[in-house]
């Protein structure tokens, strides 16, 4: 495998279980995750003594790195201060989780628009906040990662393309994801154009627009076969982090306002484990199939 890519994922799509997860990554060869859930509890609510004492020797005993915090930051509705004001302190507490982890990136999103309102209007709402978060991150030499996500002010290319340009800040990047976008409606290549000078982090994770529904890696209208030879291509050196959504799992209900069933293809003989690994596998033939054409 190109040896400026390293593989990460979001390990609690395997089991709620810690200790699970660790086993199953380290059996598929793994040495990276994006911390989300442990034990059923998310990472936006530990404190950073509970990471220390419960969740780093765990790490250190397996052997595994944490790519990036799968944090709920920005996840709130635009127009709820406190909500906010809550954000602002959990993220203090993130970024401090992030250096004692040894992780450069936390995950965060652009803020839920009330519904039937015109996203549009909460544009100078948004980069202020952001930019409030962003100046958070600098003091901590913390990058936020903004992913394309559903529902959101940054669902789309322009808006997405927006925040980044306005925010402008170092701290404050891209993640790409591919499903994200098919589920908005977007073509993944005219967004990979605008936001690919911007883009640091990558998720994998794939959709068809004909059930809204996610599918394996490769499989659906996210052109991750094609994007990614782009990326590689260009020099790209970082993480490909699996988001597989083939299965339900327990941190799936703190992700999604609609029904978290809707967007699950059927996949009722997979578990966590079975739908992790065969999208790992399906990575590692797109990676292979690339390096085969490169030569």
């Amino acid at each position: 495998m190109n040896p400026n890519l390293l593989i990460s994922g979001f390990s609690d799509e395997i089991s709620s279980d810690f200790d699970i997860q660790l086993d199953t990554v380290s059996q598929l060869g793994m040495k990276f995750i994006s911390l989300r859930g442990i034990d059923g509890k998310n990472i936006g609510d530990f404190t950073v003594e509970e990471i220390k004492k419960t969740v780093l020797p765990k790490l250190h005993n397996a052997g595994i790195g944490v790519s990036s915090i799968g944090s709920p930051i920005g996840k709130v509705f635009i127009n709820d201060e406190a909500g906010f004001v809550k954000q602002k302190r959990m993220l203090e507490v993130l970024c401090q989780i992030s250096r004692l982890l040894d992780c450069g990136y936390i995950r965060i999103f652009s803020f839920y628009i009330p519904e039937d309102e015109d996203p549009d209007q909460f544009g100078e709402d948004v980069i202020r906040k952001l930019t409030e978060f962003a100046a958070i991150a600098e003091k901590y030499d913390v990058i936020l990662l903004h992913e394309n996500e559903k529902d959101i002010y940054g669902d789309v290319g322009r808006r997405c393309t927006e925040i980044l340009r306005k925010v402008a800040s170092p701290y404050f990047k891209a993640i790409f994801d591919f499903a994200n976008f098919v589920q908005c409606g977007e073509n993944t290549q005219d967004c990979y154009n605008l936001l690919k000078d911007e883009v640091i982090y990558i998720h994998i994770k794939d959709a068809i627009t004909t059930s809204n529904q996610n599918v394996l890696c490769g499989t659906g209208e996210g052109r991750i076969p094609e994007i990614l030879s782009q990326l590689i291509e260009s020099g790209y050196k970082g993480f490909l982090t699996l988001e597989p959504h083939l299965v339900q799992f327990d941190s799936l209900k703190d992700l999604e306002l609609e029904d978290a069933a809707m967007v699950i293809e059927n996949n009722k003989g997979l578990d966590g484990k079975s739908g992790y690994k065969l999208q790992y596998e399906a990575l590692l033939k797109i990676l292979e199939k690339i390096d085969n054409e490169e030569r």
